[in-house]
């Protein structure tokens, strides 16, 4: 008796959370970007009254740019187009 040879399917391969779906990056990477502009604008606000900044406002500005950057990083997704590019070299 001839045994058939049975075929393998590799397991799926598993995708990032906000790289399942561009509506999904959109709206994170939105919410970062919101709420980096609302953190921002507070200390902003007690700077223009004319007050010396203190490290608190300073460490503020700090984390609103970091949010408004992993926003943009959500959005633009470059780890998902690295592995995509790494997928086609292999091929």
């Amino acid at each position: 008796m001839a045994s058939k040879p049975t075929e393998v399917t590799p397991p799926a391969a598993h995708k990032s959370f906000f790289g399942s779906c561009w509506s999904c990056r959109v709206l994170s990477g939105m919410g970062l970007i919101g709420s980096g502009i609302y953190v921002y604008l507070g200390p902003r606000r007690i700077i223009k009254q004319g007050t010396s900044p203190t490290f608190w406002h300073i460490s503020q500005l700090a984390f609103a740019v970091g949010l408004l950057s992993w926003g943009l990083v959500v959005i633009t997704d470059p780890v998902g187009k690295q592995i995509q590019k790494d997928k086609i070299r292999k091929q």
